[in-house]
Parts: structure tokens; sequence; C-alpha cells
């Protein structure tokens, strides 16, 4: 149970210890759509790590074979942690164990925690596994902490926090034109409700429709044009030349080469693409 935002290793551990602990009974993530800070959190900037469908496919390649996303809404968040127990996991779900990280709340103005979960879950024969948290030489691994260090152009120190690269996922929208004169076309993929990166350049994998992959390279930036998404992901792709348009890819961020800068002429752009963004990148071991 939990939001799973990410799927990281910690959400990994508390998959895991399913397993162990009723090892002959389907595995099912019980999780909610949307999440619950963007119900009651309006206004916040897009903080997700993943959506639902990366992060269904994510939970998959764990063995996870149900998926119950509860839809959070305001009925929803009026539940009671006592209504919780027993509505979605003693009538909904007629669950066999429950398991769940330490810090896990539920119910109304939280009022639902493992303390509850002990005190429920025993007199109805259902078995509990509260998993610690997991942590290395930095602290706690956390949804929390891994956005931190995308915004702070660490995707490389993320990965290694998510288990795998940090991906957004996204339909391609007309290429900015700028790529194509300058001799490398670009893709437009916005970022939506995805937690925006630190600006800058960086180097990426696209997985495309066909599943293959492509190496490239992605600037992320804040977009001027008042029609446009206010976030936004120009790639380059360099071994694919296909019309992506309209297509949905998911963009892997490896590394990140340098700050965005603000160039005089294209010729200038083309000189600064040339020499200092594309050799590294094609170099990189990504």
């Amino acid at each position: 149970m939990g939001n799973f935002d990410g799927v990281h290793l910690g959400h990994a551990a508390v998959i895991r210890a399913a397993h162990a602990a009723t090892p002959d009974a389907p595995l099912a993530v019980l999780t909610f759509e949307s999440h619950p800070r963007e119900f009651f959190r309006t206004q916040d900037p897009p903080f997700r790590l993943t959506l639902a469908s990366e992060r269904a496919a994510a939970l998959a390649a764990l063995g996870v074979e149900i998926l119950y996303e509860l839809p959070f809404d305001l009925e929803f968040s009026h539940l009671s942690g006592e209504q919780f127990c027993t509505e979605v996991l003693q009538d909904g779900l007629d669950a066999v164990h429950l398991v769940c990280g330490w810090d896990f709340a539920f119910g109304h103005r939280r009022s639902g925690d493992v303390s509850l979960l002990e005190a429920r879950a025993a007199p109805q024969g259902v078995g509990l596994t509260v998993v610690p948290p997991m942590a290395d030489a930095q602290g706690v691994i956390s949804s929390t902490r891994i956005r931190r260090l995308l915004q702070d152009g660490y995707p490389d120190h993320a990965a290694a926090l998510l288990g795998h690269p940090h991906t957004i996922r996204g339909k391609v929208l007309a290429g900015n034109v700028h790529g194509s004169i300058i001799g490398f076309p670009t893709i437009n993929i916005p970022l939506g409700r995805h937690l925006e990166p630190a600006g800058g350049i960086y180097a990426v994998s696209a997985r495309l429709p066909d599943g293959t992959q492509a190496k490239g390279v992605a600037s992320i930036a804040r977009r001027t044009a008042e029609d446009g998404p206010p976030v936004h992901m120009e790639v380059h792709l360099f071994d694919h030349a296909g019309d992506l348009h309209g297509q949905e890819l998911t963009i892997a961020l490896h590394h990140f080469l340098r700050e965005a800068e603000s160039l005089p002429s294209f010729n200038v752009l083309k000189e600064r693409i040339m020499h200092n963004i594309l050799p590294p990148v094609q170099a990189a071991h990504l």
C-alpha cells in the first residue's frame, strides 16, 4: 500500500516483503490516482516522478499481478482511517496480508497509521508487515529526495535511488523549427504533470513505439510562447530520422551535461552543438 511515485528502491523493498510474506497469494498493489498531493494542493507545480501508466509498467516489472488504483476524490478523502480499514481493506479487497512502509498514513486528516493497521489486522486474521526505511549514507531513500536530486541536476544520482533512470513519457508535438534549420531536427515533448528537472542539456535515450532504443540529447527549458506548454523538452535523436509526430515516447535522463545558455546566432548555436554537446554525448555509455 502507498503512493509508489517513482517506484524506487524503497518501494521495491515493500513489494519483496509482500511476496516473501505470502508467496502463494496474488501480489497486489493498492495505490491512488490522482496522487493525494495533487488533490489537496492544486496550486503546487507538477511534481510527479511517474504518471499512472509509467507506474503500472514499473510495478509489473517487479512482479505485481494486480494493481488497484483507488480514485482519490472529495468523497474518498473524507473516509476515516477506521472506514478505510473496513470498507477498502476488509470488505473491498479481502486482503490476507498487508504490507506498507513505516510512514504509511491514510484516512481523513491522516487519521490512520501503522498503529491502527496493527490493531485492526490481527483480530481479522490478516497478516501485517511494516517495512523499515531503506537508507544509504546520505539518508532515507524517498520520492522527495529523488525529486530534489532531479531539480538540482543530478539524474544519475536519482537513478541510483530509483534503481532505474528517471523517465518522462509524453506525446510528441510539432517539433521546434529551429532544430531543422540548423541541421539537427528535434522532437518536442511537453512535461505535463511530470516534475520539472533542472533546466539544461541532458544525455538521454528514447524508447520508441516499436520498442527499440535511440540515444540522443535533450534540452529542458521553460517555453515563452503563450500558446505552448509552459515546460517542454526538445530532443534530438542521433540515429533516427522517422516521423514521430503524435506518437508517445519514453525519454530517460542519464547525465546532466551543462546549463542552457542564450547564444547570439544560429551559427554559434550549431558550432556549440557540434563541438560541445554531440561528441561527449555520443561518447558516453548511456
